[in-house]
Order: structure tokens, then C-alpha cells, then sequence
């Protein structure tokens, strides 16, 4: 590779194309046309001498060499930002961890996790940023983040299929919950039967893309009424609370749910298990990101 033809900008787009799945994305979140990332990606596969990314129908995929361009260029930008901020007078990136995480994540488990860094370890700077599991695998693989709390469902099968293999370490496996308003008729019991969820109102996220519809019941076997599409989880569970309809809840959140609000246990029909985990790139973690690490689980453990 002739990196006398490299540009920085050229790797940041990179970088950017892969952690937004597709150079439409990239191009929004850079706030470059579509034709400008086109034209840094092809002189970066032109200095390469390869093809990089793999265009497919549903966005691209890293190949081969693009997986060695990436982890080089991950390594080049991350020492020009650490420079940037010493600069400036900033902490230092080696005392700086990146965190993405679910939306859920962030209600107990993420906030527990970093008052505990900030009493323990004060001098660690941690940054965050919230996202879909799909998203935060590829921020992974990006090098954007160091450490991020990902969702699966059963089957749970791997989150990508792409090289290297992602390191998951799961730290809490528990059943789904159901969020009811208090003076629903299904709030009489702590537990319900799926069958009962029929003909229920629903608050939801919005759907489309790679976002699956979150807060309805999975496998029901109807099309479920959506009263409020909701993305915030918050949001979800005070509309509950106002009587407004149904959702479904990690069990992690069931500790902030306001007044008002039932959770229940649903049985029937398929077991609905969930797992958080931690994911992060393969090899060792620096003595910040370890201790972040070692956080995360602590406040997982607490939560179960």
C-alpha cells in the first residue's frame, strides 16, 4: 500500500462508511455528498490496490484487506486524536474509555457502572454513546468504541459474521418483562398468561431498517394494535403508567419503572430470554477499558 497517497480524511470516511453500514449514512453523519465518500473510498482501495468493502444489496461488508486497512487506520486515527486532545489540555487517551450501549442499557445498568468508575478510578475519562446492537458492532469493529453493551434473543446466534471474531461475554441472561398500567385488569396478578395479551394496546419503537418493533410481546399470534410508537423506554413506561397501553421491559429496568406501572411475569408459549453482553474487539484491553470492564459486570451482578 502506498501511503504517500493516503489522507487522513480518506481513513476517517473509511472508518465512517464501516461503523455506518452503508457510504448513504456515512455521508449524513460526515455531512459530505454521497459521491464525495464514494471518491475517498476509491482512492483509499486505489492506494490499497484492493477492494476494501464488499457493496451488497443491505450495506457493505468489510473484506479481507479492508479488514487490515481498518485495523491499521483505527490505530493512525485514535493516536491523531490523543495528540489533538493533549494539545489541548485534555485527558490524555489513555485514560479515556468509549462505552456504546443499548437503549435499555442506559436507565440502571450503564449509570451504576460509571459512578462506581468515577469513585473508584476518577482520573478515567468515560465517554458514551447510544445505539442498536447492530450499529454498536460495527462502532466494534470500527475501533469507535472500546467496550459496548449489546441486546440478542434467542437463538443467540453471533452478532456478524465478519473476521475477526468479535470477543461477547455475556452478563446477564433473564426472561422479558411486561409493563401494565396499575388499574389494568391484568395488574390484579404478578403474573399473566400469554393468551391474555390478545387484543391488547401497545407502546413501541419505531420500527424499520435493522430496529426490530420493541415493547410488543414477541410470537403473538396477531397483528398487535400500536397506540404510541415510542422510542425512549422512559417515555414508554410513563405512558403506561398513564394508562395509555402496554409494553414489554428488561428486567433491568424494573427498578426505575414510576409509580403506576405493574410489571409482570408472562407464561405461555415460548420462553422470552434476553441477554446483555459485552462486546469488544479481540486482544487484550487497556488498564482503562479493564476497568470499565470489570464495572459493567459488578453492576450486572448487582442488578440480578
Amino acid at each position: 500500500m502506498d501511503y504517500s497517497d493516503v489522507s487522513l480524511v480518506a481513513l476517517r470516511v473509511f472508518r465512517e462508511v464501516v461503523e455506518r453500514g452503508t457510504f448513504t449514512a456515512a455521508a449524513s453523519a460526515l455531512g459530505y455528498t454521497q459521491s464525495a465518500v464514494s471518491r475517498q473510498i476509491a482512492s483509499l482501495e486505489r492506494a490499497a490496490g484492493s477492494s476494501l468493502l464488499e457493496r451488497r444489496r443491505e450495506g457493505v461488508a468489510l473484506t479481507a484487506a479492508g479488514q487490515v486497512v481498518l485495523r491499521n487506520a483505527a490505530g493512525v486515527l485514535d493516536q491523531i486524536d490523543a495528540t489533538a486532545r493533549e494539545l489541548a489540555g485534555l485527558p490524555a487517551a489513555g485514560g479515556r474509555v468509549r462505552v456504546g450501549w443499548f437503549p435499555s442499557a442506559g436507565a440502571v445498568l450503564l449509570p451504576r457502572a460509571i459512578s462506581a468508575v468515577r469513585r473508584s478510578h476518577p482520573s478515567i475519562a468515560v465517554t458514551t454513546r447510544e445505539g442498536s446492537t447492530p450499529a454498536l458492532v460495527r462502532a466494534v469493529r470500527a475501533g469507535s468504541v472500546d467496550l459496548a453493551l449489546i441486546a440478542s434473543a434467542p437463538p443467540f446466534r453471533p452478532p456478524d459474521t465478519q473476521s475477526p471474531t468479535i470477543t461477547l461475554e455475556t452478563l446477564a441472561e433473564r426472561s422479558l418483562l411486561l409493563a401494565v398500567p396499575a388499574s389494568h385488569p391484568l395488574a390484579a396478578e404478578d403474573s399473566v398468561d400469554v393468551a391474555d395479551l390478545r387484543g391488547q394496546r401497545w407502546i413501541a419503537g419505531p420500527a424499520g431498517g435493522e430496529e426490530l418493533l420493541m415493547g410488543v410481546w414477541p410470537g403473538l399470534d396477531e397483528r398487535p394494535e400500536i397506540a404510541h410508537r415510542v422510542r425512549d423506554w422512559m417515555a414508554k413506561l410513563q405512558l403506561v403508567a398513564a394508562g395509555a397501553g402496554l409494553t414489554t421491559i428488561s428486567p433491568s429496568m424494573a427498578a426505575v419503572a414510576p409509580a403506576g406501572v405493574r410489571i409482570l411475569t408472562v407464561h405461555g408459549g415460548s420462553k422470552e430470554l434476553r441477554r446483555t453482553i459485552l462486546a469488544r474487539l479481540p486482544g487484550h484491553l487497556s488498564p482503562p477499558a479493564a476497568i470499565v470492564a470489570d464495572a459493567l459486570r459488578a453492576a450486572a451482578a448487582e442488578i440480578r
